[in-house]
């Protein structure tokens, strides 16, 4: 599924917002050689590529920014019910970071790290948790942030009328009647049942604390406690925030951004090679604009690590894919660091199934070996010899068909057949994602180990793209949320990973570095998962 399922899916304007139109119609003409050529190499993109990795930067440039400036960030639209409520599906998620804070974040090494919430403990079985909160904190408006609002945002969250992505995931755990405030600065959440891996699901984007009351009017105000207040905001349009000189942790370095909507990633790139934008976000560069626009005077290319992991679901509702022999033949015949070298020519992480990023401390590296034998050996158990089955693929996003190229050539040493099918990008999560048997689609990573597992592998969920339902796998993750040693639920979450790997439906070939296009004047651009760090990005020259 793409990235925010909800708000994709709805983006719906046609053109740039905010930006001059005849002025994009002119740099397109100007510079949509460059790019159009490099569309057809994306085309060429499903064999290896005798240009690695290194034919991209690694890493944005380097150097402190200057004081000041405003960032112009060029985003995906979203469609006219497009709001500031973080907790709302169709949040405008990248104003979301600079205008609020959360509770706790993801910190750069996976773990739980400070935000609003100074420190936290559960009580002795983990079924209690209590929060103690920052203080010197203000809204924007000049409101203190208290406990009150933090429990708010979490009733906000539960309330079935904001119907919150992020609501299956904490309804089972809260009760919003049972929440405490024994004081300004301490929030207590006591549980249904026992989690001790409760704050990380609050790291999650819908978590962003709003203030007490503010359910009516946050989607407009965007008012938060973070670095940047909104000065102007319109759906699916232009944007802009400016610094909150007040911000507890610091001014940030920028005086602004400014927001921009452009529909075609090509106008994007094309924007940021005219120097009309700075960043483009929510924008995974194929391998060959990336090497277009990193060879140019303006821009160049910073990365977020495994940023993005791509899936081949496999429906284990539908034949042949209700046999398990089969599903786990499917993972053997393939070479997932082939599918690495000829999809993203190097730039990320073989997956080997496993849906955990290598670079989140709960993975775990047992996998079995590519063994395009034992699957022949399979299939001809489960009466599948000449396996034959589609796949489906888009344009959606650069990267799917390449992947289905390189996995049906892996395959086919095995002797599986693979029909690539190419459906219509506008109706592909409509029609073809959760419907047909075997397709390619991606998620972004960030998500914590234990949401990760819940939300997408757990029997019933509504995200289990796979419909693979197993009790001894969900009764791991029970077993997991109750244990409060660290180091024996870690085990419990890899025994989890284990069963992903060798009974479960998705086929996971890699994780993908997302290639994002800066302008050469940007520095401190630091993201990970969820993560945007905007309090230190600026400009040089600013």
């Amino acid at each position: 599924m793409p990235p925010f399922t909800s708000e994709t899916s709805h983006r719906t304007a046609p053109a740039a917002a905010g930006l001059p139109r005849r002025s994009l119609l002119t740099t397109a003409a100007a510079i949509g050689g460059a790019l159009g050529g490099s569309a057809l190499l994306s085309g060429c993109s499903g064999a290896a590529s005798a240009s690695p990795t290194r034919a991209v930067p690694t890493r944005g440039p380097a150097g402190r920014p200057d004081r000041g400036g405003t960032l112009r960030i060029a985003r995906p639209p979203a469609s006219d019910a497009e709001t500031l409520d973080p907790a709302s599906a169709l949040s405008a998620y990248e104003y979301l970071g600079a205008l609020y804070n959360r509770l706790v974040r993801i910190g750069p090494d996976g773990t739980v790290a400070p935000d609003l919430a100074e420190s936290w403990e559960p009580d002795a079985k983990a079924t209690t948790w209590t929060f103690r909160l920052r203080r010197g904190v203000t809204f924007h408006d000049g409101r203190a942030f208290t406990s009150a609002d933090a429990a708010y945002t979490l009733r906000h969250i539960l309330d079935t009328a904001t119907a919150s992505p992020q609501a299956p995931v904490l309804t089972p755990l809260v009760d919003p009647k049972r929440l405490r405030t024994p004081d300004a600065h301490t929030l207590v959440v006591p549980l249904k049942s026992p989690h001790a891996e409760f704050p990380s699901l609050l790291t999650h984007y819908n978590c962003y604390v709003v203030p007490d009351g503010s359910a009516r009017s946050i989607g407009r105000t965007g008012i938060g406690t973070g670095p940047f207040r909104l000065e102007s905001f319109a759906a699916a349009g232009p944007g802009r925030v400016t610094a909150y000189p007040d911000h507890w942790a610091g001014r940030p370095v920028l005086d602004a951004i400014d927001f921009y909507s452009v529909a075609d990633m090509q106008a994007r790139s094309n924007a940021l090679l005219a120097g009309q934008v700075d960043l483009l976000s929510q924008t995974n560069l194929d391998f060959a604009t990336a090497r277009v626009i990193a060879a140019s005077d303006r821009a160049t290319i910073a990365r977020a690590e495994n940023a993005q992991w791509y899936v081949l679901p496999m429906l284990t509702t539908e034949k042949p894919f209700t046999d398990v022999r089969v599903r786990q033949a499917m993972k053997l015949a393939y070479d997932p660091e082939h599918i690495l070298k000829a999809a993203l020519q190097g730039a990320g992480t073989a997956g080997w199934d496993n849906p955990v990023p290598p670079n989140d401390p709960a993975h775990t590296a047992a996998h079995p070996a590519h063994d395009p034998e034992q699957a022949r050996h399979l299939l001809k158990k489960a009466g599948y010899e000449r396996l034959a089955v589609d796949l489906y693929t888009s344009s959606y996003d650069p990267i799917f068909t390449p992947m289905a190229l390189a996995y049906q050539e892996s395959a086919g040493r095995a002797g599986i057949r693979i029909r690539v099918k190419t459906a219509a990008a506008d109706s592909y999560y409509t029609q073809i994602w959760m419907k047909k048997p075997l397709m390619a689609t991606y998620w972004y990573t960030g998500r914590p180990v234990d949401q990760l597992l819940n939300q997408v592998f757990r029997g019933g969920s509504s995200y289990n793209e796979t419909a693979w339902a197993d009790k001894e796998f969900d009764a791991l993750l029970d077993r997991a949320r109750r244990e409060t040693d660290a180091g024996r639920r870690r085990e419990l979450y890899g025994q989890a990973q284990a069963l992903v790997i060798e009974r479960g439906g998705a086929i996971t070939p890699m994780f993908a570095d997302r290639l994002v296009g800066i302008s050469r004047k940007v520095r401190g651009y630091a993201e990970h998962g969820f993560e945007f760090d905007y309090l230190r990005i600026g400009l040089k020259g600013a």
